[in-house]
């Protein structure tokens, strides 16, 4: 028998406790009310169980080259379930929760396939789906083509916009799926704020992949770099999976690229920087994004990976609070870390939110179990989460709202830390309401 997913797994747990406990329920309704078998046979009827439940399902890379976006996710549901364990009170009705879990392996074929099955064969109420394009655009798609209402973040959103068929005079593109995400305008104020802490000669070396996220910021960031005063040093789009960047390096070194700045898959950047020290190739800054968020990834680089300069989309100085768990940023690190045994890392807040929107979705709607109904009350959703306030309706476009990252660096930690690295925030512009503690270092 082949094993199934670990997030399948538990899945399945709640779903057959949750069904032993209205099957109990509906047994001693049925001893009660002789008439209620009754009353629900003909067209149309639904069960008393499946009248008072709410299917969630959600879709991260647990696995595959995106698996670090994954590793804080069973703390996350675990909060999650634990809020919702008593069910959630919808317009005098308590509907118990059921949280479906899937890894979609960081491959956009097998987030579409399970997605799908979460529609078709789980019939969930509303879809959660977050970290990289490759996961979040086609569970997106599938949900927006089968009319299932879907919440999505850690994909730059004009990445899910645009990349998705969006264009950018339509101001709402989309009829079921929203999103939740930092764009090109909020990587543009950090760079442009973070850079200038250290003396350059403001010319950047980019290495940004064929992709739907590396093509979105070509377009959108490199212009908006020039137009602040940086020349950008483009040798063009690579493959995802290149194991030669000896070109690129070349052209940055001939260019004398005192800033280097990547959007790419972990395992990318990891055989380009290796290769970049190894050629002779020192930036004064190297600015990541996509990759080089989590502890792990950094940790994996050896020395090579301390002073890389990084972006926050969440970290546990963010002063905000779940709304669902009433967990605050703060509290949500350190738990993790005494459950986990690791470090915080970045994915936790927004992971969180999700569900924070999805229990206001929920609430907000007229009839919680009406996909067009929980759509509708997605666009015009206001809600407190560990990332901030979330508010459709006030975002760029009518799918999304913009949400902060604050740009930072990756620092030695000091004597006796449990962890060998520190991120800390160099720079809030996108945010003054999160905490600054240091300034930019060269990379050394």
């Amino acid at each position: 028998m082949s094993k199934m997913p670990r997030g399948e797994i538990h899945g399945t747990y709640d779903r057959r406790r949750l069904l032993r406990t209205a099957g109990l329920a509906a047994a001693g309704m049925a001893l009660s009310s002789p008439a209620l078998a009754a009353c629900q046979v003909g067209a149309g009827a639904k069960s008393s169980a499946r009248s008072r439940s709410l299917k969630i399902g959600f879709v991260s890379p647990r696995t595959g080259p995106a698996a670090s976006f994954g590793e804080s996710d069973s703390y996350v549901l675990e909060l999650a379930r634990s809020a919702l364990a008593s069910g959630l009170a919808v317009g005098g009705n308590t509907y118990q929760v059921e949280i479906l879990d899937r890894d979609g392996q960081s491959d956009p074929q097998h987030s579409a396939r399970v997605a799908n099955d979460l529609i078709n064969s789980d019939q969930v109420d509303l879809m959660l789906a977050t970290s990289t394009a490759e996961t979040v655009n086609p569970v997106s798609d599938a949900c927006e083509a089968a009319g299932v209402p879907c919440i999505s973040t850690v994909v730059p959103w004009e990445s899910w916009y645009f990349g998705r068929g969006g264009k950018p005079e339509q101001k709402k593109a989309f009829t079921y799926t929203y999103h939740f995400c930092f764009g090109v305008a909020e990587f543009h104020n950090a760079y442009t704020h973070l850079w200038p802490q250290v003396a350059t000669n403001r010319k950047v070396g980019v290495l940004w992949p064929n992709d739907s996220t590396g093509n979105a910021i070509r377009q959108t960031l490199g212009p908006l770099l020039t137009k602040s005063g940086y020349t950008v040093v483009d040798p063009g789009a690579y493959t995802d999976g290149t194991n030669d960047y000896s070109s690129q390096i070349a052209r940055f070194k001939a260019e004398r690229c005192d800033i280097f700045s990547t959007f790419p898959i972990p395992s990318d950047f990891a055989t380009f920087w290796r290769q970049a020290i190894q050629q002779g190739y020192h930036p004064k800054i190297a600015q990541t994004a996509k990759t080089g968020v989590f502890p792990s990834q950094v940790e994996s680089l050896g020395p090579i990976g301390v002073g890389l300069a990084g972006a926050a989309y969440w970290t546990p100085a963010f002063p905000y609070t779940s709304s669902l768990t009433k967990v605050s940023s703060q509290r949500l690190g350190d738990g993790y870390q005494k459950a986990a045994g690791k470090q915080w890392n970045q994915q936790l807040g927004p992971s969180l939110a999700l569900f924070d929107a999805a229990a206001a979705a929920f609430t907000a709607a007229s009839d919680p179990q009406d996909r067009q109904a929980v759509a509708q009350a997605i666009a015009r959703l206001d809600v407190e989460t560990p990332v901030g306030r979330l508010h459709w309706g006030s975002g760029p476009n009518a799918n999304v709202v913009a949400t902060p990252i604050l740009g930072g660096q990756w620092r030695a930690s000091a004597a006796g830390s449990q962890f060998p690295l520190d991120f800390v925030l160099c720079e809030n512009s996108s945010d003054p309401m999160v905490p600054v503690t240091t300034r930019l270092q060269p990379l050394r």
